[in-house]
């Protein structure tokens, strides 16, 4: 079996250039970066991410369509569900998963091997349609950010690392949930 890392922020809550750091398409030399004819990409996995770039943020301010999203303990509810459900109908085996107020990150275990990409947009699609069913769609016209992190796990260690960290690191969370444990929070 193949198991997935995966996490998504909710739209508006963590923009390029924000003040914690951010992971962006970014496309320029830092200070310490060797000098090349090329610009160099600073959002590949195992790079540093961006120090605050306050220009950026404000110019992705001011793209946004809507306020940023937050969820509450019912909406977080919701998405649980849908995941649930969405797992068993593609036949996937979520480990973990914790939803916090701005963003959440959840375990998952496939027989087969699917396009990452593919498999967090199909959680996130089936999400949003079960908020949209409850809320109606947001101002923004979407409920997360754009891609997602989706690490692949190597093996049984870092399996039960993901796992741990899902349910037992995550600061404030609305809920958190496995199969073994059942609702945590």
């Amino acid at each position: 079996m193949r198991s997935w890392l995966m996490s998504n922020t909710y739209y508006g809550t963590w923009l390029p250039g924000d003040v914690r750091g951010s992971v962006t398409s970014v496309r320029d030399l830092r200070a310490e970066d060797t000098p090349s004819e090329f610009r160099f990409e600073h959002d590949i996995p195992g790079t540093p991410w961006e120090d605050a770039l306050p220009e950026l943020h404000q110019a992705a301010e001011a793209q946004m369509k809507g306020p940023p999203i937050h969820f509450d303990l019912q909406m977080a509810e919701i998405v649980l569900a849908q995941f649930q459900e969405t797992a068993g109908y593609r036949q996937r085996i979520l480990r973990a998963v914790s939803i916090m107020y701005n963003h959440l990150h959840f375990v998952v275990q496939v027989e087969d091997d699917p396009d990452p990409r593919r498999m967090l947009a199909d959680f996130k699609a089936y999400g949003s349609r079960a908020l949209n069913r409850r809320y109606g769609k947001p101002p923004s016209e979407t409920w997360w950010t754009t891609k997602g992190s989706k690490r692949k796990l190597k093996d049984d260690d870092a399996l039960a690392a993901a796992i741990y960290y899902v349910l037992y690191k995550q600061p404030n969370p609305l809920l958190v949930w496995s199969p073994e444990t059942g609702r945590i929070v």
